[in-house]
């Protein structure tokens, strides 16, 4: 996916050092916020405001440090 970024926040709140939820941006378009819904077994997306984030809370994270179940949702959000 060309221009595609992932991030994760600079500071985990998990105890156990998990990553509760990632972030991604499609060259200069909107930040989305991904997080693994249990009820449904399915990772859910929500829009965020750009205005409102800070670039220095969040670290780019590498697509082979994702879920894979999130990599093919990345893949169906994001078609060329």
């Amino acid at each position: 996916m060309n221009g595609l970024r992932v991030y994760i926040r600079a500071v985990v709140s998990n105890v156990d050092g998990t990553v509760s939820a990632f972030y991604s941006r499609r060259g200069n378009g909107p930040f989305y916020q991904w997080r693994f819904d249990e009820k449904v077994s399915a990772w859910s997306c929500s829009r965020l405001n750009s205005s409102e984030l800070n670039s220095r809370a969040f670290y780019l994270a590498s697509w082979k440090s994702l879920p894979r179940s999130l990599q093919t949702r990345l893949s169906e959000h994001y078609i060329e």
